[in-house]
């Protein structure tokens, strides 16, 4: 099991850097305040629409119980 375990650390570190996409210019910034930036535009509209969605059900939904009225009947005092 440890050797099984070893060889597919080994292989696993050995594929990530050789299916690399691209790499690095040297003595380049790599970009990553820009890289930071890109495709969270996507999560910050998913994250509010999903508080707007439970505010909107937090503020519907009464608690859960039922409402219970009463109402008074109040005379005019002669019969």
């Amino acid at each position: 099991m440890r050797i099984f375990s070893a060889t597919v650390l080994a292989a696993s570190l050995l594929v990530t850097n050789a299916f690399a996409a691209t790499t690095l210019p040297a003595g380049k910034p790599a970009g990553v305040k820009k890289a930071q930036m890109e495709g969270n535009t996507l999560l910050i509209v998913a994250g509010v629409g999903l508080a707007g969605l439970g505010i909107g059900l937090a503020a519907s939904s009464n608690g859960g119980g039922q409402v219970i009225t009463t109402t008074a009947t109040v005379g005019t005092g002669t019969p």
